[in-house]
């Protein structure tokens, strides 16, 4: 019950744990594009269509 870490050899785990955390950039990556996304449609499709304050 150790889990997939304890099947792999020594080198296997030791490339992971040097390797890049690439799942860490790519949900990074997909929070910010989503915050742009949502910046965008507030901007362009609420305070804009709104017009100037008097």
């Amino acid at each position: 019950m150790g889990g997939m870490m304890s099947e792999l050899s020594e080198e296997e785990r030791k490339k992971i744990l040097e390797g890049a955390p690439v799942g860490t950039w790519a949900l990074m990556l997909m929070v910010g594009a989503s915050m742009v996304v949502g910046w965008l449609f507030l901007y362009y499709g609420v305070f804009l269509p709104r017009g100037m304050l008097n």
